[in-house]
């Protein structure tokens, strides 16, 4: 299992919108609108680096309003 946080900026005044939206997709654990830099903050799952490659790209950055995302896997030193 991969999980990866993906950081998230969006338009003014999207964040919530953007958080609910993105709590609904498959793979999701949690979506959390934030202050500071990033507007939003998820973490996610996947079996694979792959499909979680493929997450971020064909359904998060698809979600109306994200302007950037930033994606941070998780590593066990």
């Amino acid at each position: 299992m991969v999980q990866a946080y993906i950081l998230i900026q969006t338009e003014v005044g999207k964040a919530s919108t953007v958080a609910d939206t993105i709590g609904k997709i498959t793979g999701v654990i949690q979506a959390e609108d934030v202050t500071g830099p990033y507007d939003v903050i998820v973490r996610a799952q996947s079996e694979t680096v792959d499909e979680l490659g493929r997450m971020v790209v064909a359904k998060i950055q698809q979600v109306d309003g994200i302007t950037r995302t930033l994606t941070c896997p998780v590593v066990h030193l």
